[in-house]
């Protein structure tokens, strides 16, 4: 758990001992004054428990102890320590402070241990999936470059056509895993700096397309996008990392599938990002949380195809939740996958 600034304790402390001064004048009102120092007891704990340390806590304790003599306690607007109770009730509360501090420090102790393990948990799984899904591209490169070097002559140039577009496929294959992987270490350790600047959707789109086409030529993508100019503050190179995974993905898993869609709607001042397919859907077990590459999947490669392990999905909901939204993954009624992301559109004045 991330340590609260000192500002944001300082406002939570003060607050909860003004609420409990206010109370107690309430209290002392209506004649029922014998619960004022259960009150302040109460304020004290829960100070001690939200903030960070014992400092506030035990101050908290103090202030009350003082306000308790002086306010509420005859005789009245005059500190008196010398009376056994509001000795006692002082002692009580400073212990309660660090009793109550003690023991939020020790869960939150407990808590970041735990998260830390399991973030080491989930690297390891990472490793491990990332080892599996790198050692298909790189046995295939290794054997279509032995296959060159070795029988180059025996070879016609159709063959070695063949086996040159083979490693370069693959090739480009393990540039994109390796991009992913860094655009998730990046942003997670916050090296990347979201750079947001409004961008026509159009144009968005365009480009996303052209480089999807290029990498899969024959596959054919049922498009739909507003007739209106949409523009939208994101940073853009990140966002057509985002389109192009999820396509990629689709060709990659949607086994079976035979349509592959994109479509962009305006709902109010939001657009709705969606990418279709009609292929096989996602299993039970990755509907669960489809966008953690950290799974621990011991399956192996089927018919020598790259799972990615999920880091393109990883990549996707990391790049959209640091633009301010959330990602959704569904399997479809009619069949397939549907995915998708709602992102706040600018507002444009009607000289623009």
């Amino acid at each position: 758990m991330k340590p609260r600034s000192h500002r944001w304790n300082l406002i939570i402390t003060i607050a909860i001992f003004i609420a409990a001064f206010l109370f107690s004048l309430l209290f002392q009102e209506l004649r029922v004054g014998e619960h004022i120092t259960t009150l302040f007891v109460f304020a004290v704990f829960l100070i001690s428990l939200i903030t960070d340390g014992y400092v506030y806590g035990v101050s908290a304790a103090v202030a009350s102890m003082i306000a308790i003599n002086y306010a509420f306690t005859a005789p009245y607007f005059e500190l008196d320590f010398i009376i056994p109770s509001n000795l006692i009730s002082a002692v009580l509360m400073v212990i309660i402070a660090v009793l109550t501090g003690t023991l939020t420090i020790r869960i939150k102790r407990h808590e970041m241990m735990k998260a830390e393990t399991e973030k080491e948990r989930m690297r390891a799984n990472l490793l491990r999936a990332v080892s599996h899904d790198l050692r298909t591209p790189l046995t295939t490169i290794y054997g279509a470059s032995s296959t060159l070097l070795e029988n180059q002559e025996n070879l016609t140039l159709g063959q070695k056509e063949s086996i040159l577009r083979s490693i370069r496929e693959d090739s480009e294959w393990l540039m994109r895993m390796v991009e992913n992987l860094l655009s998730i270490t990046r942003i997670d350790s916050g090296q990347i700096r979201l750079i947001k600047t409004p961008t026509v959707l159009d144009e968005l789109i365009d480009s996303v397309m052209s480089k999807f086409v290029k990498r899969y030529p024959g596959q054919k993508v049922a498009l739909e996008t507003p007739t209106e100019i949409v523009v939208i503050s994101m940073d853009a190179i990140l966002m057509e990392q985002v389109l192009f995974n999820l396509m990629e993905n689709a060709v990659l898993h949607a086994q079976g599938m035979k349509q592959l869609g994109l479509r962009v709607t305006v709902e109010g001042n939001q657009a709705l990002f969606e990418v279709t397919d009609d292929g096989c859907g996602l299993s039970r077990e990755r509907l669960e949380d489809p966008f953690t590459a950290y799974r621990d999947d011991h399956q192996p490669v089927i018919d020598g195809k790259k799972r990615n392990a999920g880091i393109g999905l990883s990549v996707c909901a990391t790049i959209v939740r640091t633009h301010g939204g959330e990602i959704y993954a569904e399997n479809r009624p009619s069949g397939g996958a549907r995915f998708w992301f709602l992102l706040e559109r600018e507002r444009m004045s009607e000289e623009e």
